[in-house]
């Protein structure tokens, strides 16, 4: 079965701060009612396909879900552009960003809960993309005329990972200027793509090669998958948090118990994924609601 990578837009995520209703007061999250989550434009077939739905079979709740770049998410929740009640980053600097007043507060815990390495996918039809299978990856990806996507590493933690793992390799194998020779400047028009297209066009054969998390690749049995040494290989650090003045805090609470509860243990290590457990917190933990806190553990 091959992804399904497209982004979930949700109306209520364009609506102005003023025009949400008022938080949820029971106890529980109340049938029917949406969970507004934006989340990492990598965990789409998670959200989507696995989670989401036993999140609403489960509690009854109507999971609403909105994919995008960590950064992307970052900065229209920032500017009140985008409104939620529960923020899942692919990285915790993005949470970090959200910390502290001249960031409007949006953020004061967040719990690290899973990681997936950096990989570099190919495609075995294509007569580039196959060579990764035999020849050293820092070499194939040097020949004239290879195919390469990535995300813009300004609006999604992978794309700055991508950046971070050829700079790494320059040094670690003696290569000055590799990550130029590969990837050409960061936003370079040819291999930028949307977080939420990426998947997509490397799917349809427009691309010899992709910069994806391994979790992306599980159900895509067609791809073909080198992971650099673990000396250089950055990873997606999965975090999750509640926003402030979610519109729906107890239904917040009851996604989190699922995310991070044995159910949620069980489908993220079905989807791939190295879980951290308990969750690490970071942050203020005063703050964390009190049903939540066994599911982490402070200072990790």
């Amino acid at each position: 079965m091959s992804i399904r990578y497209a982004c979930h837009v949700a109306l209520w995520a364009l609506l102005p701060l003023s025009a949400h209703a008022d938080a949820n007061a029971d106890a529980h999250p109340e049938s029917g009612v949406a969970v507004n989550v934006l989340y990492a434009g990598s965990l789409v077939d998670l959200m989507e396909h696995r989670i989401g739905p036993v999140f609403t079979e489960t509690t009854g709740a109507e999971f609403r879900g909105y994919a995008g770049g960590s950064n992307k998410l970052a900065n229209e929740i920032r500017a009140e552009l985008r409104r939620g009640d529960v923020f899942v980053s692919a990285n915790p600097k993005v949470d970090e960003s959200l910390e502290g007043s001249a960031n409007g507060n949006w953020v004061h815990w967040y719990g690290l809960f899973a990681e997936s390495p950096l990989v570099i996918a190919y495609n075995p039809s294509s007569p580039i993309g196959a060579r990764l299978g035999t020849e050293p990856w820092y070499q194939v990806l040097q020949q004239p005329g290879i195919r390469i996507g990535r995300t813009d590493p300004k609006l999604d933690p992978k794309g700055a990972f991508t950046l971070e793992l050829l700079q790494r390799a320059e040094t670690y194998y003696h290569l000055p200027g590799l990550a130029e020779k590969v990837l050409g400047p960061a936003d370079n028009p040819a291999q930028v793509l949307p977080e939420e297209a990426l998947v997509g066009r490397f799917q349809s054969g427009e691309l010899d090669v992709g910069f994806f998390y391994a979790t992306e690749l599980v159900t895509n049995a067609n791809a073909g998958m080198v992971r650099p040494i673990a000396d250089i290989d950055p990873k997606a650090r999965y975090t999750v948090t509640i926003l402030r003045d979610a519109p729906n805090p107890k239904g917040a609470e009851a996604f989190l118990s699922l995310l991070l509860g044995p159910k949620g243990h069980e489908i993220l290590s079905q989807a791939g994924f190295e879980i951290v457990s308990p969750a690490a917190l970071q942050g203020d933990a005063g703050t964390l609601p009190q049903a939540l806190s066994p599911l982490f553990e402070p200072g990790r």
